[in-house]
């Protein structure tokens, strides 16, 4: 998701794109995403929605080192029409919905030092790449992403970025989908992370609840540790029509009068697939505290 930056690093164009460097890219760099894709590409087959495993094989993602983004790009566009741009971080939120809104997804061009192999704070090539582009070669979901562009757009105007901003976090990064194999991971945040990948599914702590638009842009969520809880959508197609056929308006006023959710919280109408413990959350909390 973007931020609420606004000042443009010198050398970016307008939109915030940069040039991506990759001949720039050292072994070791390259190394750190040959480390990183063969681990979650180990972890992921049987956990991961089928969508997001094709999506590697159509934009040949399993090439050894840091993808090309132009040649990613042309991959895409036959695929989707979308591309990847290159920025050098975060960007604001009216550069990111406008690139979402044309079918161009940003990339950090930068990737993790190999000591940070399990977490990095800011969005890098990895977690931007490998976690989200697979998917934007699946036509409904790359359509999904279109809509929340111009969705966030529209949000700007009504000032209820913070509100929609919990739909990208709930689906986008953190989503699950019910398939009949049961629950599988699809958000780009779980995908690209090796902890989180075994946590969101297995782990007995964070509740999984059914998608429920309302109820999700009510739901607070934390950015500094894995979820406690995971909304869980039917389908894609089902999420692309929510997103299209809902006339956002109405709900942020609707919405405006009511408390947020705390991201512990089940309310009686939550369908539930899974009553987390909450134990995890609880540990952590203790920990800090002593």
């Amino acid at each position: 998701m973007a931020d609420t930056i606004s000042i443009r690093p010198a050398g970016t164009a307008d939109d915030w794109t940069i040039p991506q460097g990759w001949d720039r890219y050292t072994p070791e760099e390259h190394a750190t995403w040959d480390t990183l894709f063969a681990r979650q590409l180990r972890q992921l087959p049987g956990r991961v929605a089928p969508e997001f495993l094709e999506g590697l094989d159509v934009l040949r993602l399993s090439r050894p080192g840091i993808p090309d983004f132009a040649e990613l790009s042309d991959r895409l566009m036959a695929a989707t029409g979308w591309q990847v741009v290159a920025v050098p971080g975060l960007v604001p939120d009216d550069v990111f919905f406008d690139h979402l809104a044309n079918r161009r997804f940003v990339a950090g061009n930068f990737i993790r030092r190999p000591d940070q192999l399990d977490y990095l704070q800011e969005p890098d090539v990895f977690h931007d790449v490998f976690g989200h582009v697979p998917l934007l070669a699946n036509p409904v979901f790359a359509d999904y992403m279109q809509a929340y562009g111009r969705g966030g757009q529209r949000a700007a105007a009504m000032g209820a970025i913070d509100r929609l901003a919990r739909l990208y976090w709930y689906t986008v990064e953190f989503g699950l989908i019910r398939t009949d194999d049961g629950l599988k991971l699809y958000g780009a945040g779980i995908v690209s992370s090796h902890a989180e990948s075994i946590f969101a599914l297995d782990d007995p702590s964070p509740h999984r609840l059914g998608f429920d638009l309302k109820r999700l842009l009510r739901t607070k969520y934390r950015i500094d540790d894995f979820q406690q809880n995971y909304f869980v959508i039917d389908s894609f197609a089902d999420l692309l029509d929510v997103t299209l056929n809902t006339d956002f308006g109405p709900v942020y006023q609707e919405l405006a009068g009511q408390p947020d959710i705390e991201v512990d919280t089940i309310m009686p109408e939550d369908r539930v697939y899974t009553r987390g413990t909450q134990d995890y959350a609880r540990r952590k909390a203790t920990a800090t505290v002593g």
